[in-house]
């Protein structure tokens, strides 16, 4: 892997055989302490014929190594060992304390609900200010006593109300969307002139 070779034991007992392990030692760069073929016949178990790159990827010559197995152990450990493990090791004392440190999606969510939290506040109290204003500006207008006027005030306000969606539907018109439809007619009207 990323040019490195390890060739464990090949036997070779027909003739393709010899002829397959002959072409496994041509694969590697020569070394002339020892022959390559007979180095990859030879080798026991613990053994292999390596080869790893050198300075700007270049081949080294073959070696015959031993390989040290590897010190594990199958299945879980007591806790004494893993007490054991950990005093011996380097990183002891270290990492043992546990942190529960904010991610950075974290911190970016909690910015998002509270730049949210501040946007509905803003407008919660835009709108309350807006309240007031229009009842300032009603109380204002109406500001005479009213008295005697409970029968035409029904009317008064079913006429308002009628009046009121009817100024909404022309500002509506007036302001962008309107002039977005007269756009669509006239563009469909004279599109090809």
């Amino acid at each position: 892997q990323l040019g490195n070779r390890v060739q464990h034991a090949l036997r070779a007992f027909t003739a393709r055989d010899r002829k397959q392990l002959l072409h496994a030692a041509e694969t590697y760069r020569d070394n002339p302490r020892f022959d390559t073929a007979q180095a990859i016949r030879e080798v026991g178990v613990g053994e292999a014929v390596t080869s790893f790159l050198q300075k700007k990827g270049v081949p080294g010559m073959v070696e015959r190594t031993l390989i040290r197995p590897p010190s594990s152990q199958l299945g879980p450990i007591t806790a004494a060992e893993r007490r054991a493990v950990i005093a011996g090791s380097p990183l002891a004392g270290k990492y043992e304390e546990k942190l529960d440190r904010q991610s950075a999606y974290e911190m970016l969510k909690k910015r998002a609900e509270d730049a949210a939290k501040a946007a509905e506040e803003a407008e919660k109290a835009e709108e309350e200010a807006d309240m007031a204003l229009r009842e300032y500006k009603a109380g204002r207008r109406y500001s005479g006593a009213r008295v005697g006027r409970s029968t035409s005030r029904k009317t008064r306000k079913d006429a308002s109300w009628g009046e009121a969606i009817s100024s909404v539907v022309i500002k509506e018109l007036k302001g962008t969307t309107g002039r977005r439809i007269v756009r669509g007619i006239f563009g469909t009207l004279f599109k090809g002139r």
